[in-house]
C-alpha cells in the first residue's frame, strides 16, 4: 500500500469509527487529515483533500479549535488561515478527555445531585432517590477517573490500566 493511500483509508476509517463514539464523521475526518499532514493545512487544502464545501470545512475546524485539539497557524508570506493539529497522542487524549468530561458528565453530575433532593418520602420516592444516588455515585467515579487521567503522565495510565487489565 502507498503512502497516499494508507493516509486515505486512516482518514476514512477514523471518519467512520468517530461516528461510534458520538462525534461527526466529517469533523473526524477534518482532525485526522490535519494528524497525518506535515504541514499546516488551509482551508482550500481541506476542501480539495476531503471533497467537502467550504462551510462545512470552516464549521468543523471551529468545532475541533473548540475542543482545544486544532489551532491556527501563521504562514509567512500567506494571508489565508493554516490550521494544525496537534501531534502529542497522548495530550490528544487528555484534551478529549477534558471536553467529554466537561460536556457530557459533568452535566449529568450536576442533574443527578438535583434529582436526589426530591421531597418525597414514599417507598417510590425513596426507590428513586437510591437509583439516582448509585447513578451519582457510579458516575462521580468515572469523573474522578477522567481527571486522573487527564492530570496523569502517560506512564502512570498505563501502568495502571495495565494493572486493571490484569485483575
Amino acid at each position: 500500500m502507498e503512502l497516499n493511500e494508507a493516509k486515505n483509508k486512516y482518514i476514512q476509517t477514523w471518519g467512520s469509527l468517530a461516528t461510534s463514539w458520538g462525534i461527526n464523521k466529517t469533523m473526524a475526518q477534518v482532525h485526522a487529515l490535519l494528524l497525518v499532514s506535515t504541514k499546516p493545512l488551509s482551508a482550500e487544502d481541506i476542501m480539495e483533500t476531503l471533497k467537502i464545501s467550504r462551510g462545512n470545512v470552516n464549521m468543523n475546524v471551529r468545532a475541533l479549535i473548540d475542543w482545544g485539539i486544532v489551532s491556527k497557524e501563521f504562514v509567512v508570506g500567506e494571508r489565508k488561515e493554516f490550521f494544525v493539529a496537534d501531534k502529542d497522542i497522548w495530550e490528544l487524549f487528555k484534551q478529549i478527555t477534558k471536553e467529554r468530561k466537561k460536556r457530557e458528565i459533568e452535566p449529568v453530575i450536576k442533574v443527578l445531585d438535583e434529582l436526589q433532593k426530591v421531597d418525597d418520602s414514599t417507598e417510590e420516592g425513596e426507590q428513586f432517590k437510591k437509583v439516582l444516588g448509585d447513578l451519582s455515585f457510579v458516575t462521580t467515579k468515572v469523573n474522578s477517573m477522567l481527571e486522573n487521567a487527564i492530570k496523569a503522565d502517560e506512564h502512570w495510565l498505563l501502568s495502571n490500566f495495565t494493572k486493571i487489565m490484569k485483575k
